[in-house]
């Protein structure tokens, strides 16, 4: 099971929401490790014909375009054993699909995402400010990783790797010096809005691009502890409504309103007798 598991009864001991007073339980001073954010910035911006160019692609299925599936359709001994070696032409188009050719002109664009929320920081500068002595001014050049899918003429699809590259030039507040040195990292992540291929294996593309840019230092720092973390066994994935059925409550739970408080009225209704209505707790729970 997880922490948060219905099933796990000891919550006492694991992450969670804090009922009542946060210090009760505190049992130490830990020193942990870990990176001090000093400062961060968030920047999201729309880049308009942003060149981004492909340093490699790869297949993402070896199925033509016109319905032909060269691993399972020719019959020979070759692709039976295995789709990378089969290399024979589609019986409908004519065209070699292998797991290794070369996307056919023309280029269709698909889609870009960023690859991963990693981004990399080159051409950096930081240059303090005399009036301003806790900020400097950071330049930088942010390259953010990005998949791009797009389709050949024979409608078989590809994902290419490239970078997005956007120029930063912000203030910051930045530590004193120190044996320990602090750096810059970034967040990113981008998606595209649309795009065009151009040829020489570049695409031109409007990008949404998000960035945060942090100050960071690895130091050890003291903190109040609750002790170790109970870790509870994992739960496994079963798709049977049995489990839901048991986590029920055997006996139903009384409702919050005060019976004391709950008023009997006699209202005509329409089967031409007088019906009963508490109605105490808002709900018009009548009976002819």
């Amino acid at each position: 099971m997880s922490f948060y598991s219905y099933k796990n009864a000891n919550t006492a001991c694991c992450p969670g929401m804090i009922a009542g007073d946060a210090t009760n339980g505190l049992q130490e001073k830990v020193c942990v490790q870990v990176k001090r954010v000093y400062d961060s910035a968030l920047w999201q911006e729309q880049i308009d014909n942003a060149v981004v160019t492909i340093t490699s692609f790869a297949q993402v299925s070896n199925t033509c375009g016109n319905g032909c599936n060269n691993c399972g359709n020719c019959g020979c001994n070759t692709c039976n054993n295995g789709c990378n070696n089969c290399n024979h032409g589609c019986d409908a188009c004519g065209d070699t699909v292998t797991p290794n050719s070369t996307p056919v002109p023309p280029i269709t664009f698909e889609s870009c995402r960023s690859s991963t929320t990693q981004a990399a920081i080159r051409n950096l500068s930081v240059e303090r400010l005399c009036d301003r002595p806790c900020f400097a001014r950071v330049r930088c050049t942010v390259d953010v990783p990005v998949d791009i899918l797009f389709v050949d003429s024979r409608c078989i699809e590809y994902i290419g790797k490239g970078v997005v590259s956007v120029d930063r030039d912000v203030l910051l507040s930045i530590p004193d010096e120190a044996i320990v040195p602090y750096n810059l990292e970034a967040m990113a992540s981008a998606i595209c809005v649309s795009g065009c291929f151009v040829g020489n294996n570049q695409f031109k593309m409007t990008v949404c691009v998000t960035i945060i840019l942090k100050v960071l230092a690895d130091v050890e720092i003291l903190v109040p502890s609750y002790g170790y973390c109970a870790i509870p066994p994992a739960e496994e994935f079963a798709d049977s409504v049995c489990t839901e059925f048991f986590s029920l409550p055997l006996f139903p739970t009384a409702s919050a309103c005060n019976m004391g408080t709950v008023n009997a009225t006699n209202i005509g209704c329409t089967c031409g007798n007088n019906y009963r209505c508490n109605n105490g707790c808002g709900q018009g729970n009548c009976h002819c």
